[in-house]
Protein backbone atom coordinates (compact mmCIF):
# COMPACT_ATOMS: atom_id res chain seq x y z
CA UNK A 1 0.00 0.00 0.00
CA UNK A 2 2.52 2.47 0.95
CA UNK A 3 4.22 1.38 -1.89
CA UNK A 4 1.25 2.24 -4.37
CA UNK A 5 1.44 5.87 -2.79
CA UNK A 6 4.70 6.32 -3.44
CA UNK A 7 4.59 5.76 -6.58
CA UNK A 8 1.51 7.78 -7.05
CA UNK A 9 2.86 10.78 -5.17
CA UNK A 10 6.22 10.30 -7.99
CA UNK A 11 3.82 10.45 -11.03
CA UNK A 12 1.40 13.02 -9.47
CA UNK A 13 4.93 14.96 -9.30
CA UNK A 14 6.15 14.74 -12.82
CA UNK A 15 2.60 15.61 -14.36
CA UNK A 16 2.60 18.94 -12.90
CA UNK A 17 6.74 19.58 -13.42
CA UNK A 18 5.64 18.68 -16.85
CA UNK A 19 2.18 21.03 -17.16
CA UNK A 20 4.59 23.73 -15.72
CA UNK A 21 7.66 23.59 -18.22
CA UNK A 22 4.47 23.24 -21.05
CA UNK A 23 3.07 26.19 -19.30
CA UNK A 24 6.16 28.04 -19.65
CA UNK A 25 6.89 26.91 -23.07
CA UNK A 26 3.57 28.51 -24.62
CA UNK A 27 3.59 31.57 -22.94
CA UNK A 28 7.36 32.32 -23.79
CA UNK A 29 6.52 32.00 -27.46
CA UNK A 30 5.37 35.42 -29.49
CA UNK A 31 1.61 35.68 -30.70
CA UNK A 32 1.81 36.55 -34.23
CA UNK A 33 0.94 40.53 -34.93
CA UNK A 34 -2.20 40.90 -37.05
CA UNK A 35 -2.33 44.58 -38.73
CA UNK A 36 -5.51 45.87 -40.02
CA UNK A 37 -5.77 46.55 -43.49
CA UNK A 38 -7.23 49.46 -45.59
CA UNK A 39 -7.84 49.67 -49.05
CA UNK A 40 -8.08 53.18 -51.51
CA UNK A 41 -10.96 54.43 -52.24
CA UNK A 42 -12.83 57.42 -54.60
CA UNK A 43 -13.90 60.69 -52.99
CA UNK A 44 -13.74 64.25 -53.64
CA UNK A 45 -10.68 66.27 -51.63
CA UNK A 46 -11.17 69.89 -50.83
CA UNK A 47 -8.28 72.02 -49.37
CA UNK A 48 -9.47 74.80 -47.62
CA UNK A 49 -8.89 77.38 -44.87
CA UNK A 50 -11.66 78.64 -42.48
CA UNK A 51 -12.40 82.09 -41.28
CA UNK A 52 -15.09 83.74 -39.05
CA UNK A 53 -17.04 86.28 -39.39
CA UNK A 54 -20.97 87.55 -39.42
CA UNK A 55 -23.84 88.12 -41.99
CA UNK A 56 -24.27 91.88 -42.84
CA UNK A 57 -25.84 93.95 -45.49
CA UNK A 58 -24.09 95.20 -47.92
CA UNK A 59 -25.78 98.17 -48.13
CA UNK A 60 -26.83 99.69 -44.37
CA UNK A 61 -27.33 103.13 -43.51
CA UNK A 62 -28.49 105.10 -40.41
CA UNK A 63 -31.32 107.63 -40.83
CA UNK A 64 -30.26 111.05 -39.25
CA UNK A 65 -32.56 114.62 -38.88
CA UNK A 66 -31.62 117.36 -40.47
CA UNK A 67 -32.99 119.26 -37.62
CA UNK A 68 -32.85 119.20 -33.98
CA UNK A 69 -36.16 119.44 -31.66
CA UNK A 70 -38.56 115.81 -30.20
CA UNK A 71 -39.56 113.01 -32.04
CA UNK A 72 -43.06 113.77 -32.36
CA UNK A 73 -44.77 110.60 -33.97
CA UNK A 74 -42.90 107.56 -35.48
CA UNK A 75 -44.43 105.80 -38.15
CA UNK A 76 -42.53 102.10 -39.02
CA UNK A 77 -40.90 99.49 -36.44
CA UNK A 78 -38.29 97.39 -36.85
CA UNK A 79 -39.15 94.88 -39.53
CA UNK A 80 -41.13 97.32 -41.88
CA UNK A 81 -40.09 97.36 -45.20
CA UNK A 82 -39.94 100.74 -46.89
CA UNK A 83 -39.18 102.30 -49.92
CA UNK A 84 -37.29 105.40 -50.65
CA UNK A 85 -38.80 108.56 -49.58
CA UNK A 86 -41.75 106.48 -47.18
CA UNK A 87 -42.49 108.55 -44.03
CA UNK A 88 -40.00 107.19 -41.10
CA UNK A 89 -41.01 109.84 -37.78
CA UNK A 90 -42.16 113.36 -37.34
CA UNK A 91 -39.72 115.96 -35.35
CA UNK A 92 -41.44 119.16 -33.07
CA UNK A 93 -38.82 121.68 -33.36
CA UNK A 94 -38.57 123.52 -30.14
CA UNK A 95 -37.01 127.38 -31.10
CA UNK A 96 -33.93 128.73 -29.52
CA UNK A 97 -35.69 131.56 -27.89
CA UNK A 98 -32.80 134.02 -28.62
CA UNK A 99 -32.75 132.91 -32.28
CA UNK A 100 -36.86 132.52 -32.18
CA UNK A 101 -36.93 136.85 -30.71
CA UNK A 102 -34.06 137.84 -33.58
CA UNK A 103 -36.34 136.41 -35.90
CA UNK A 104 -39.38 138.41 -34.91
CA UNK A 105 -37.32 141.42 -34.70
CA UNK A 106 -35.61 140.82 -38.32
CA UNK A 107 -39.53 140.31 -39.20
CA UNK A 108 -40.94 143.74 -37.90
CA UNK A 109 -38.61 145.93 -39.16
CA UNK A 110 -38.80 143.98 -42.69
CA UNK A 111 -42.68 144.83 -42.32
CA UNK A 112 -41.61 148.94 -41.07
CA UNK A 113 -39.25 148.83 -44.49
CA UNK A 114 -41.75 147.53 -46.82
CA UNK A 115 -44.40 149.74 -45.47
CA UNK A 116 -41.81 153.27 -45.77
CA UNK A 117 -40.74 152.11 -49.45
CA UNK A 118 -44.90 151.33 -50.34
CA UNK A 119 -45.06 155.08 -48.95
CA UNK A 120 -42.50 156.25 -51.08
CA UNK A 121 -43.42 154.21 -54.44
CA UNK A 122 -46.45 155.93 -54.39
CA UNK A 123 -45.43 158.84 -54.07
CA UNK A 124 -43.28 158.93 -57.07
CA UNK A 125 -45.57 157.15 -58.85
CA UNK A 126 -47.91 160.57 -58.78
CA UNK A 127 -44.80 162.25 -59.84
CA UNK A 128 -43.98 159.85 -62.20
CA UNK A 129 -47.69 160.43 -63.78
CA UNK A 130 -47.34 164.19 -64.50
CA UNK A 131 -43.53 164.10 -65.78
CA UNK A 132 -41.70 165.57 -63.24
CA UNK A 133 -39.44 162.49 -62.82
CA UNK A 134 -38.34 159.77 -65.18
CA UNK A 135 -39.10 156.29 -65.77
CA UNK A 136 -36.23 155.13 -65.02
CA UNK A 137 -35.96 157.33 -61.28
CA UNK A 138 -39.40 155.48 -60.98
CA UNK A 139 -37.80 151.99 -61.60
CA UNK A 140 -35.43 152.65 -59.05
CA UNK A 141 -37.97 152.88 -56.43
CA UNK A 142 -40.42 150.28 -57.63
CA UNK A 143 -37.18 148.25 -57.92
CA UNK A 144 -36.88 149.33 -53.59
CA UNK A 145 -40.31 148.06 -52.89
CA UNK A 146 -39.86 144.84 -54.54
CA UNK A 147 -36.90 144.22 -52.88
CA UNK A 148 -38.49 145.13 -49.78
CA UNK A 149 -41.27 143.04 -50.31
CA UNK A 150 -39.43 139.55 -50.28
CA UNK A 151 -37.01 140.44 -47.20
CA UNK A 152 -40.34 140.55 -45.58
CA UNK A 153 -41.00 137.06 -47.23
CA UNK A 154 -38.06 135.85 -46.02
CA UNK A 155 -38.14 136.79 -43.03
CA UNK A 156 -41.30 135.13 -42.27
CA UNK A 157 -40.12 132.46 -43.51
CA UNK A 158 -37.49 132.45 -40.87
CA UNK A 159 -39.59 132.98 -38.19
CA UNK A 160 -41.66 130.02 -39.58
CA UNK A 161 -38.88 127.83 -40.14
CA UNK A 162 -37.47 128.58 -36.34
CA UNK A 163 -40.53 128.08 -34.68
CA UNK A 164 -42.14 125.06 -36.30
CA UNK A 165 -39.41 124.09 -38.95
CA UNK A 166 -41.22 124.75 -41.70
CA UNK A 167 -41.48 127.32 -44.46
CA UNK A 168 -45.28 128.98 -45.96
CA UNK A 169 -43.71 127.88 -48.90
CA UNK A 170 -45.77 124.95 -50.15
CA UNK A 171 -42.68 123.61 -52.88
CA UNK A 172 -40.20 123.46 -50.31
CA UNK A 173 -40.11 120.16 -48.44
CA UNK A 174 -39.68 120.40 -44.32
CA UNK A 175 -36.96 118.99 -42.38
CA UNK A 176 -39.20 117.64 -39.62
CA UNK A 177 -40.47 115.01 -41.38
CA UNK A 178 -37.73 112.19 -41.66
CA UNK A 179 -37.97 109.88 -44.45
CA UNK A 180 -36.15 106.69 -45.98
CA UNK A 181 -33.28 107.59 -48.42
CA UNK A 182 -33.41 103.54 -49.94
CA UNK A 183 -35.39 100.69 -50.27
CA UNK A 184 -34.80 98.10 -47.79
CA UNK A 185 -36.13 97.22 -44.26
CA UNK A 186 -35.91 98.65 -41.05
CA UNK A 187 -33.16 97.27 -38.51
CA UNK A 188 -33.26 99.48 -35.80
CA UNK A 189 -35.34 102.35 -34.57
CA UNK A 190 -32.90 103.74 -31.33
CA UNK A 191 -35.00 106.20 -30.29
CA UNK A 192 -38.27 106.40 -28.81
CA UNK A 193 -41.47 109.47 -29.57
CA UNK A 194 -40.78 112.07 -26.55
CA UNK A 195 -36.60 111.84 -27.28
CA UNK A 196 -34.76 114.51 -28.10
CA UNK A 197 -32.57 114.44 -30.90
CA UNK A 198 -29.88 116.15 -33.01
CA UNK A 199 -29.43 117.37 -36.33
CA UNK A 200 -26.18 116.28 -38.49
CA UNK A 201 -23.59 119.39 -38.52
CA UNK A 202 -19.94 119.90 -39.31
CA UNK A 203 -19.20 119.37 -35.27
CA UNK A 204 -21.93 116.65 -34.16
CA UNK A 205 -22.85 113.09 -36.15
CA UNK A 206 -26.66 113.72 -35.34
CA UNK A 207 -28.68 111.54 -33.48
CA UNK A 208 -29.75 107.94 -35.56
CA UNK A 209 -33.49 107.88 -35.77
CA UNK A 210 -33.43 104.60 -37.78
CA UNK A 211 -31.24 101.65 -39.60
CA UNK A 212 -31.92 100.66 -43.11
CA UNK A 213 -30.48 98.11 -44.96
CA UNK A 214 -31.01 96.49 -48.20
CA UNK A 215 -31.92 92.33 -46.75
CA UNK A 216 -31.59 91.45 -50.61
CA UNK A 217 -27.83 91.92 -50.68
CA UNK A 218 -26.02 90.37 -47.92
CA UNK A 219 -22.31 89.57 -47.77
CA UNK A 220 -20.10 87.85 -45.28
CA UNK A 221 -17.58 90.35 -43.46
CA UNK A 222 -14.85 87.59 -41.57
CA UNK A 223 -11.04 87.44 -40.62
CA UNK A 224 -8.16 85.57 -42.00
CA UNK A 225 -4.82 84.99 -40.22
CA UNK A 226 -1.70 86.78 -41.42
CA UNK A 227 -1.00 82.68 -41.57
CA UNK A 228 -3.08 81.94 -44.44
CA UNK A 229 -4.15 85.49 -46.26
CA UNK A 230 -1.43 84.76 -48.53
CA UNK A 231 -2.92 81.63 -49.91
CA UNK A 232 -6.55 83.38 -50.96
CA UNK A 233 -6.98 85.61 -53.46
CA UNK A 234 -10.63 87.22 -54.73
CA UNK A 235 -12.48 85.51 -56.72
CA UNK A 236 -12.41 82.02 -54.66
CA UNK A 237 -15.41 80.28 -53.71
CA UNK A 238 -16.39 80.27 -49.94
CA UNK A 239 -18.74 77.80 -48.12
CA UNK A 240 -20.43 79.26 -45.60
CA UNK A 241 -21.31 77.47 -42.17
CA UNK A 242 -24.81 80.01 -40.22
CA UNK A 243 -25.07 79.12 -36.97
CA UNK A 244 -28.52 79.76 -36.90
CA UNK A 245 -29.00 77.50 -39.85
CA UNK A 246 -27.27 74.43 -39.27
CA UNK A 247 -28.49 72.03 -42.00
CA UNK A 248 -27.84 74.37 -45.09
CA UNK A 249 -24.21 75.76 -46.79
CA UNK A 250 -24.44 78.50 -48.46
CA UNK A 251 -21.81 79.53 -51.43
CA UNK A 252 -20.49 82.90 -51.60
CA UNK A 253 -17.31 83.91 -54.02
CA UNK A 254 -14.32 86.07 -51.96
CA UNK A 255 -14.68 90.18 -53.19
CA UNK A 256 -12.36 91.74 -50.56
CA UNK A 257 -8.90 90.87 -49.00
CA UNK A 258 -7.79 93.68 -46.74
CA UNK A 259 -4.43 95.05 -47.84
CA UNK A 260 -3.62 96.52 -43.91
CA UNK A 261 -3.83 93.74 -40.99
CA UNK A 262 -4.84 94.53 -37.38
CA UNK A 263 -3.02 93.18 -34.44
CA UNK A 264 -5.70 91.06 -32.18
CA UNK A 265 -4.81 88.80 -29.30
CA UNK A 266 -1.39 88.77 -30.31
CA UNK A 267 -2.31 88.13 -33.92
CA UNK A 268 -2.46 89.74 -37.30
CA UNK A 269 -5.89 89.12 -38.89
CA UNK A 270 -6.74 90.50 -42.63
CA UNK A 271 -10.40 91.61 -42.93
CA UNK A 272 -12.40 89.86 -45.92
CA UNK A 273 -15.88 90.17 -47.63
CA UNK A 274 -17.69 87.67 -50.33
CA UNK A 275 -20.85 87.97 -51.79
CA UNK A 276 -23.24 85.44 -50.67
CA UNK A 277 -25.58 83.54 -52.76
CA UNK A 278 -28.90 83.94 -51.17
CA UNK A 279 -31.52 80.80 -50.89
CA UNK A 280 -35.36 82.12 -51.45
CA UNK A 281 -36.02 79.44 -48.91
CA UNK A 282 -34.07 81.21 -45.94
CA UNK A 283 -34.12 84.69 -44.68
CA UNK A 284 -30.93 85.52 -43.51
CA UNK A 285 -30.74 87.94 -40.38
CA UNK A 286 -28.05 91.16 -40.31
CA UNK A 287 -25.59 89.89 -37.51
CA UNK A 288 -25.60 85.87 -37.70
CA UNK A 289 -22.53 84.24 -37.15
CA UNK A 290 -21.19 82.34 -39.61
CA UNK A 291 -17.67 80.46 -40.54
CA UNK A 292 -16.28 80.33 -44.36
CA UNK A 293 -14.53 77.40 -45.55
CA UNK A 294 -12.11 78.96 -48.38
CA UNK A 295 -11.57 76.48 -51.08
CA UNK A 296 -7.74 76.75 -52.25
CA UNK A 297 -8.04 73.56 -53.98
CA UNK A 298 -10.42 71.39 -55.17
CA UNK A 299 -10.53 67.57 -57.08
CA UNK A 300 -13.28 65.61 -57.47
CA UNK A 301 -13.13 61.85 -57.73
CA UNK A 302 -9.87 61.10 -56.86
CA UNK A 303 -8.17 57.76 -55.74
CA UNK A 304 -7.70 58.42 -52.06
CA UNK A 305 -6.45 57.07 -48.66
CA UNK A 306 -6.47 58.10 -45.31
CA UNK A 307 -3.17 60.23 -45.00
CA UNK A 308 -2.40 58.19 -41.48
CA UNK A 309 -1.59 55.55 -43.35
CA UNK A 310 1.79 57.09 -45.11
CA UNK A 311 5.09 56.39 -44.05
CA UNK A 312 7.89 58.52 -44.20
CA UNK A 313 11.47 57.72 -45.40
CA UNK A 314 13.97 60.86 -45.99
CA UNK A 315 11.97 62.34 -48.46
CA UNK A 316 10.04 59.70 -50.16
CA UNK A 317 6.74 58.15 -48.72
CA UNK A 318 5.65 54.84 -48.72
CA UNK A 319 2.91 52.42 -47.51
CA UNK A 320 2.94 48.77 -47.02
CA UNK A 321 0.57 46.62 -48.93
CA UNK A 322 -0.22 42.98 -48.22
CA UNK A 323 1.20 40.65 -50.56
CA UNK A 324 -0.34 37.33 -48.80
CA UNK A 325 -1.03 36.00 -45.45
CA UNK A 326 0.26 38.38 -42.40
CA UNK A 327 2.98 40.36 -44.99
CA UNK A 328 3.52 43.28 -46.24
CA UNK A 329 5.83 44.88 -48.80
CA UNK A 330 6.86 48.23 -49.07
CA UNK A 331 6.04 50.67 -51.82
CA UNK A 332 6.78 53.47 -52.90
CA UNK A 333 3.68 56.02 -53.81
CA UNK A 334 3.21 59.10 -55.34
CA UNK A 335 0.66 61.74 -53.06
CA UNK A 336 -0.78 64.76 -54.80
CA UNK A 337 -3.56 67.36 -52.73
CA UNK A 338 -4.54 66.69 -49.71
CA UNK A 339 -7.75 67.92 -46.98
CA UNK A 340 -5.64 66.77 -43.55
CA UNK A 341 -7.43 63.95 -43.56
CA UNK A 342 -7.89 62.47 -46.86
CA UNK A 343 -4.58 62.30 -49.24
CA UNK A 344 -5.18 61.78 -53.37
CA UNK A 345 -2.89 59.30 -54.87
CA UNK A 346 -1.44 60.02 -57.73
CA UNK A 347 0.55 56.37 -58.48
CA UNK A 348 1.36 53.58 -56.59
CA UNK A 349 -1.93 52.04 -55.67
CA UNK A 350 -4.88 50.66 -57.18
CA UNK A 351 -8.29 51.01 -55.26
CA UNK A 352 -7.76 46.75 -54.75
CA UNK A 353 -4.69 46.92 -52.79
CA UNK A 354 -4.63 46.38 -49.28
CA UNK A 355 -2.56 48.87 -46.71
CA UNK A 356 -1.32 48.09 -43.37
CA UNK A 357 -2.43 50.32 -40.87
CA UNK A 358 1.07 50.00 -39.58
CA UNK A 359 -0.23 52.03 -36.42
CA UNK A 360 -3.18 49.97 -35.09
CA UNK A 361 -3.31 46.38 -34.23
CA UNK A 362 -6.44 43.85 -34.92
CA UNK A 363 -8.05 42.53 -32.00
CA UNK A 364 -8.98 38.94 -32.00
Amino acid sequence: MKLFFKIFTLILILIVFGGTLVFLYNKSQKKPVIFETRSPFITNIIKKTVATGSIVPRKEIEIKPQISGIIEEIFVEPGDKVKKDDLIARIRVIPNMISLNNAETKLNLARINLDDTKRELNRRYKLHEKGIISSSKYEEYEMAYNSAREELDAADNNLQLIKDGVTKNPGVETNTLIRSTIDGMILDIPVKEGKSVIETNNFNAGTTIAVIADMMEMIFKGKVDESEVGKIKTGMNLILSVGAIEKDKFDAVLEYISPKGVAEEGAIQFEIRAKMKLKKSHFIRAGYSANADIVLEKKDTVLAINESLLQFEGDRVFVEVENGPRQFEKRYIEVGLSDGINIEIVKGLSKSDKIKVWNKVKKK
